[in-house]
């Protein structure tokens, strides 16, 4: 349905992931040592920037609605969830209201709950979020064409981080890590 009643198209990019990597080595260090109780995973730092950047612009941060377009103060961030019975996508509310370690914590718990089948139906509904991000990397995908929730306005999937080879400057080149980032939108409500 979302297919036929969209006019959806996905862009592939990779984005240098050697700060966020170094970032995740400082946030097992800080957890190992007792300095933080929160296992703050890439995901959670990928949604963390993805709530950011929607803040940033906010007519992503929307739902079309056939000839309008619903625009949203706050952020309800939609994950999609792998379970035993399918595909999930559960909503924090107002994820944008959240610290990193906030939303670390809640997206672990809606993915729990959604494991466990005692998820609220309401926040399983695709009109609750207004974005939605699909992580694919732990299975090695690098890249995909994630499916808008409609009638959100776009989907970013996550993929696989992998060794690339990029211009350090001065004629020197080296391999380095890149997470692929797969960005669906409606074309109806977003320009490419």
């Amino acid at each position: 349905s979302s297919l036929q009643n969209s006019a959806q198209l996905t862009h592939h990019l990779g984005a240098d992931a050697r700060c966020i990597l170094e970032l995740r080595g400082k946030v097992k260090k800080a957890l190992e040592k007792g300095t933080i109780a929160t296992n703050i995973t890439l995901n959670d730092m990928v949604c963390f920037a993805v709530i950011k950047a929607l803040k940033k612009y906010p007519n992503v941060n929307t739902h079309f609605l056939g000839e309008t377009k619903r625009y949203f103060n706050k952020v309800h961030l939609a994950l999609a969830v792998d379970t035993d019975r399918g595909l999930m996508v559960p909503v924090v509310r107002n994820a944008d209201d959240l610290s990193i370690i906030g939303l670390s914590n809640k997206l672990k718990e809606i993915a729990e709950a959604c494991r466990k089948g005692n998820i609220d139906p309401d926040i399983l509904s695709s009109e609750a979020g207004t974005f939605t991000v699909s992580n694919l990397g732990n299975y090695g995908v690098e890249m995909f064409t994630p499916v808008i929730n409609l009638p959100q306005s776009g989907i970013l999937g996550v993929n696989t981080i992998v060794p690339r080879p990029k211009d350090l400057g001065n004629g020197v080149y080296a391999f380095v890590p890149f997470i692929g980032l797969s960005l669906t939108y409606d074309h109806r409500s977003l320009d490419g």
